[in-house]
Formats: structure tokens, sequence, C-alpha cells
């Protein structure tokens, strides 16, 4: 048992250091949709990839915009 104005210990807290029941199972449901949506994530980024949409640009800016064609080298 802590002593008063001490500081908290792990082994005071009833729960720690066990995973029983209704907690287990709630850990155990964040984990496995946790890897359900990376998964799903991951494929719909393999899918919809949208590389073939992209748009090349081929710009080059020749004169600075607001100079007096001081020219970009």
């Amino acid at each position: 048992m802590s002593k008063i104005g001490s500081e908290p210990e792990l082994r005071d807290f009833e729960d720690y250091d066990t995973l029983s029941g209704e907690k287990k199972k709630i850990v155990w449901l964040v984990i496995v949709v946790g890897i359900l949506i990376g998964t799903a994530f991951y494929v719909a980024g393999k899918v919809y990839d949208g590389s073939s949409e992209a748009i090349q640009v081929h710009d080059e800016i020749t004169i600075v915009p607001g100079s007096k064609s001081i020219p970009v080298k």
C-alpha cells in the first residue's frame, strides 16, 4: 500500500500486469480493427494509385515576374 504523500506505484493498481475477460477482448478488438483499417488503406493506395492520371508540367521560368527582364539562370 502506498503512503500518504508518496507517488503511486504500479503494483498498487489492482489491474496492473493483467488483462482478462472484457479488457482482453477489447484490446484484441482494437488491434484487429487497426490492422484491418491499415490493410484497407494499403490496398486502396495500391488500387487507386493515380500515377497514370498525373499531369506532367514542363514549365521553366526564364524571366522573373515583376522584374525588368532579368533572365534567370
